[in-house]
């Protein structure tokens, strides 16, 4: 029998906020980084262990870092990216092995960034899309990572500038990112794809509620629920993307509790 509804479980050994939670292969979920106020950053990360509900204390990160984005690769190690360490943000990245819970660094982004996303793609590749720079600024950039030889190459930039943004792999292997902020604090209606195999981006329909700091999620007919997020005001509206049609349709707004 399944049962639906939240249980509690185990807490975190640090208080955190803006981290990073993965899923690994092994079952386990590796929380990283985040932010503990009064302008101090994290480099603790810890694992939750689902068969004991209980979290245990893991190998800290090289660099300090919040808002950053951690990305599960295809050999099953986390690559961590970017961030903010409180003062600056960052182009280092680093990798976690979950069979000796050690970091590794690895080559450095093009672009220092914070709020950006990162998404594994099928071939093993991690495209980086947007975000802030230092100055707080926001991209249009993208690099892609190679975990094979630890580096990073530049790709086709996004036809609009953005963060807080999110950025979904689709069943066909494009990346879809929607949303997210432009340079004058103005949330997107606009939606692109990325095409791995020319390094270039396509507009597509726009969706229909302008957002940003909002969730979307791959589901099982390969569509995309796009929910929340910040607008005009807080949001409680969701919407779909069909990848067949390109095309957006409203669903039910989510409850207020």
């Amino acid at each position: 029998m399944l049962l639906l509804g939240w249980f509690s479980t185990g807490n975190m050994t640090n208080a955190r906020n803006q981290h990073k939670a993965s899923i690994l292969s092994n079952g386990k979920v590796l929380v990283t980084g985040g932010y503990y106020g009064n302008n101090i950053a994290l480099n603790s990360s810890e694992l939750f262990v689902p068969s004991t509900s209980t979290w245990t204390t893991t190998g800290n990160m090289t660099d300090v870092r919040w808002i950053h984005a951690a990305s599960v690769l295809l050999n099953g190690k986390v690559l961590v990216t970017g961030g903010w360490t409180g003062f600056s943000a960052l182009d280092s990245a680093e990798l976690y092995d979950s069979s000796t819970g050690i970091w590794t660094t690895t080559g450095n982004m093009t672009d220092a960034r914070y709020i950006h996303t990162a998404s594994t793609l099928s071939n093993g590749l991690v495209l980086v899309t947007g975000g802030l720079d230092n100055n707080g600024i926001a991209l249009n950039s993208a690099e892609l990572y190679d975990p094979s030889t630890g580096t990073w190459t530049t790709t086709g930039n996004m036809n609009y500038i953005r963060s807080a943004h999110t950025a979904s792999v689709l069943t066909n292997g494009l990346v879809l990112v929607t949303g997210g902020l432009d340079n004058n604090s103005v949330a997107l209606y606009s939606a692109e794809v990325f095409d791995l195999s020319t390094g270039t981006w396509t507009a597509t329909s726009n969706m229909v509620n302008a957002r940003y700091l909002h969730t979307a999620s791959i589901l099982s007919n390969g569509k995309i629920l796009v929910t929340g997020g910040l607008g005009n005001g807080y949001l409680n509206s969701a919407e779909l993307y069909d990848p067949s049609t390109s095309t957006w349709t409203t669903t039910n707004n989510q409850g207020s509790e």
